[in-house]
């Protein structure tokens, strides 16, 4: 199926659609494509924010804040991500969790690819609309839908109905 697809079924049952990424085994291609996608689309999504920042605020030009955040997202993000999903690994073991590491991994980088639609309505908020309780409705919104789905997809990664995934461990 393809991301988009996915990404539009996962609002309707996300456990689904991660079982089936799971389902194709540990393809740790698809986990850094799909990091990579979701830092390069919340990249994105900050150009209006930071074009909005350069023209009210001359200080430093566009490009520089482009460069800045482009590193930030490209490099430094994705490894925070893996740290992230680990750390989530290693506190749901305690709980009785028989996923592994990569599904724990696909959980988290599915859930911030599934939400990206809204991390770029936020991007054009900050940008049209700039800071106040518009930016702060849609902010709070996209990010209970990602902590959302990213629940339920940790929830189906690590205490799957049926353990057909990948190898433990891995």
């Amino acid at each position: 199926m393809p991301v988009t697809s996915d990404i539009v079924e996962s609002y309707r049952s996300p456990g689904r659609v991660l079982r089936r990424h799971l389902s194709a085994g540990v393809r740790e291609d698809r986990a850094i494509a799909f990091v990579m996608l979701s830092c390069v689309l919340i990249f994105v999504a900050q150009l209006p924010r930071i074009a909005r920042e350069a023209e009210l605020s001359p200080d430093a030009s566009f490009g520089e804040r482009a460069t800045g955040d482009l590193f930030v997202w490209l490099f430094v993000m994705p490894l925070v991500f893996y740290g992230i999903a680990a750390l989530s690994h290693l506190l749901a073991k305690p709980f009785g969790a028989r996923g592994s590491w990569f599904d724990a991994r696909m959980a988290l980088f599915w859930s911030l690819l599934a939400a990206a639609p809204l991390w770029l309505l936020r991007g054009l908020t900050a940008g049209f609309i700039g800071p106040g309780v518009t930016l702060d409705t849609v902010t709070a919104f996209a990010l209970g839908i990602f902590v959302l789905l990213w629940f339920l997809g940790l929830r189906e990664a690590e205490w799957p109905k049926n353990v057909a995934h990948g190898p433990q461990g891995t």
